[in-house]
């Protein structure tokens, strides 16, 4: 572990680092420009509530996603700590001692009142703010409201997504909620009616897909984008059984197979609609073109 000059820190899980996240992200830079810092994200992998509550997971963000999205906000480091049940058994005390100040060094350590750690969350802010006091790191508070807008925030993005609603879901995050896949063979179908598309097999089982409907979208191959829009469901017209993610980018005749496609979300354009045969959906893929491109 690096020994990191004047460490703020703080820690969370940070799944989506949406405007909720980035409120925290503002009150950590400007602690550490304050004593010529640096700040420290430590972030949990997997998630602690599939270790701890064995319950399924979706997340808005993977690993290497959020890591970049940090980036991107200008933190200077991210600490990814490998959550499995020996940690979790850490008891509070252990959890400061040997994992925060032996390995981390804190100048301040920036938290939740309501935050909890240590075997059965027996460790609270008190406690910490108690050993801050003996072993020379400060302790301040996540005001209350930052952390209602991160919970809300958090649940109100994946509910939106969930039902569609692009709209709500990136407003809350502060950017358009995206995916990446590879493109994998599909049944050809949409090459015969003159809309190709790129199939995508989303590769982390954890991350949260959409709602059914079709999607104007930014479609991102290489170093290139492309305006595009994008199907998620079973495809009803052709008695599709299985869940499909289809890609249909404009203007774009290259073999991607093999690939990766990140698709960035932009509109939702309508939902999934059981046609009277191929002649009444390619109709309407004309006017989901059109739709798309207009919104784009």
């Amino acid at each position: 572990m690096p020994i990191f000059r004047n460490a703020v820190i703080t820690i969370g899980t940070f799944d989506g680092v949406h405007t909720g996240h980035q409120q925290i992200i503002a009150q950590l830079k400007r602690e550490a420009d304050a004593i010529n810092g640096e700040t420290v994200i430590i972030t949990f992998h997997p998630h602690p509530r599939k270790v701890v509550a064995h319950k399924e997971v979706f997340i808005l963000n993977t690993l290497e996603e959020k890591t970049e999205l940090l980036r991107q906000r200008g933190i200077d480091h991210l600490v990814v700590v490998p959550f499995d049940e020996s940690f979790a058994q850490q008891t509070a005390t252990e959890y400061i001692e040997h994992f925060l100040w032996q390995k981390l060094h804190p100048h301040t350590v920036i938290i939740g009142y309501d935050h909890r750690f240590g075997k059965n969350r027996q460790g609270d802010y008190h406690l910490l703010e108690d050993y801050g006091k003996q072993l020379g790191f400060i302790v301040k508070e996540i005001p209350e409201h930052v952390l209602n807008d991160i919970t809300v925030s958090s649940t109100k993005i994946r509910e939106a997504l969930l039902n569609s609603d692009v709209a709500t879901a990136n407003n809350y995050l502060g950017y358009d909620y995206f995916f990446e896949g590879l493109v994998v063979e599909g049944n050809k179908l949409g090459r015969t009616l003159g809309y190709p598309t790129a199939n995508l097999q989303v590769g982390h089982a954890e991350k949260l897909v959409p709602g059914n409907g079709v999607y104007a979208v930014i479609a991102v191959a290489g170093q290139s984008s492309y305006k595009g829009m994008m199907n998620i469901g079973v495809r009803p017209t052709v008695d599709g059984k299985k869940r499909v993610i289809e890609v249909n980018i404009f203007d774009f005749n290259h073999d991607i197979y093999g690939s990766n496609l990140r698709v960035y979300i932009k509109y939702y354009l309508r939902g999934e609609v059981k046609f009277n045969g191929l002649d009444e959906l390619k109709n309407q893929l004309a006017l989901d073109r059109m739709s798309a491109l207009k919104v784009l």
